[in-house]
């Protein structure tokens, strides 16, 4: 009687046991897929050309950046209608959303959805926190799509033989442009340095003068959420990381 329980027990083990095998099998490659969709459905490299005149630009980057402040990688998209109005939206590697910026003509909101928050302040303050340094949404159009016709006098700029930007400088900041798009002057890997920090902006997706949704920048919905200060948003990311 012993035996033969002794043997129900073992069956019973066994089919648990593969059974749990092949509940984490199914559940890596689940994994393992929905990481590829989110994530290597980006890298395709591409872009539209350029157009005569630049009215808005959306694509979706890569940007690490290490330095005092420490250091940070994430994914995020990115659209701007020039001059003054962006929007651009965080992800973790896994796709996840972390955190958008709502960028105005002198003001920006940093906000976190998961936690129906957010932080209002100076444009350049909160562009800063995204990119170590301050830019505006114009001058991002401007190094997101290689073409810096009108700002030579507040850019110290440098140009390869076939007429490309490759470099540039005001005050603090420098930026080196290391690879292009194929047969074309729009960067698509970007180094820069600052007094306090230096990154990589890689770009895989860029697309010009796109119909843009009417509510795509619309603030409203922040009424459903609460105002925070910097510190209080910094210590819910570091919670979140």
């Amino acid at each position: 009687m012993k035996r033969l329980r002794s043997q129900i027990l073992e069956r019973s083990f066994r089919k648990k046991f593969f059974t749990w095998l092949l509940e984490i099998a199914l559940f890596g490659t689940g994994f393992f897929y929905l990481f590829f969709l989110v994530n290597c459905r980006h890298y395709r490299f591409s872009f539209v050309p350029l157009p005569s005149k630049i009215e808005s630009l959306e694509g979706y980057a890569s940007l690490n950046i290490s330095g005092e402040r420490g250091k940070a990688k994430s994914k995020f998209s990115f659209l701007f209608l020039l001059p003054d109005q962006g929007r651009i939206e965080v992800f973790d590697l896994l796709g996840r959303r972390i955190y958008s910026l709502f960028i105005e003509e002198e003001e920006a909101f940093f906000v976190l959805p998961s936690k129906k928050v957010y932080w209002q302040g100076k444009r350049e303050e909160i562009i800063d926190k995204f990119l170590g340094f301050a830019l505006s949404p114009k001058e991002m159009g401007h190094l997101l799509s290689g073409q810096w016709e009108g700002m030579q006098m507040e850019w110290n700029l440098e140009k390869d033989d076939k007429g490309r930007v490759v470099a540039g400088n005001r005050e603090e900041l420098r930026f080196e442009v290391k690879e292009f798009f194929a047969q074309s002057s729009m960067p698509r890997l970007v180094f820069f340095n600052h007094s306090l920090d230096r990154g990589r902006l890689k770009i895989f997706t860029i697309n010009f003068n796109q119909p843009i949704k009417g509510d795509v920048f619309r603030l409203s919905f922040l009424d459903d959420f609460v105002s925070k200060t910097w510190e209080e948003i910094e210590r819910m990311l570091d919670n979140e990381n």
